[in-house]
């Protein structure tokens, strides 16, 4: 087996299962950012071809994924001006609509509303997303510590606010 077969070769279906177990996150993930499916799609398409252009030099295609798609977004809505969604405008998969119903997705959406940006968008991606902190440090070019901390320190505010608004 030549050198290029195995870069290629192995690397190259590795990659297409990636892709192909992720592009409905990937779509979610940027719809939800960015609240155009077709724009959403256009994104996750242009992460794509960015990874298969540099597929030799990524060690982690879902984490790259993830951040490009991320920054893309990120990029636009500098571009737009654009604000983020509601949960329920996603269109979610079927076993996460069987655990949140309406009434849950309206009570997290009020919640994330009140966080720091930061926070919030790292309990999106924790909780909604359901990214490891590796894969979100990874796509938000953080330390692992601080994405934990942000993340502990959102859903210590949402335990705050949640017992306060139900006393």
């Amino acid at each position: 087996m030549s050198v290029q077969e195995i870069m290629f070769g192995s690397i190259g279906r590795n990659i297409d299962q990636v892709i192909e177990e992720n592009l409905d996150a990937l779509v979610r993930f940027a719809y939800f950012r960015i609240s155009d499916r077709a724009e959403a799609e256009d994104v996750v398409y242009e992460a794509v071809l960015r990874l298969l252009e540099k597929r030799e030099m990524v060690n982690d295609a879902r984490c790259y994924l993830f951040r490009i798609v991320y920054n893309l977004c990120q990029d636009r809505f500098r571009k737009k001006q654009i604000s983020t969604i509601s949960l329920e405008a996603v269109d979610m998969a079927d076993e996460a609509d069987k655990r949140l119903d309406q009434e849950e997705i309206d009570r997290i959406n009020r919640l994330l509303d009140g966080l720091p940006p930061c926070e919030a968008e790292i309990v999106r991606m924790n909780v909604v997303d359901e990214l490891s902190f590796v894969e979100i440090s990874h796509i938000l070019n953080v330390p692992q510590s601080t994405a934990k901390s942000r993340f502990y320190s959102g859903m210590k505010k949402l335990r705050e606010k949640y017992f306060t608004i139900n006393q």
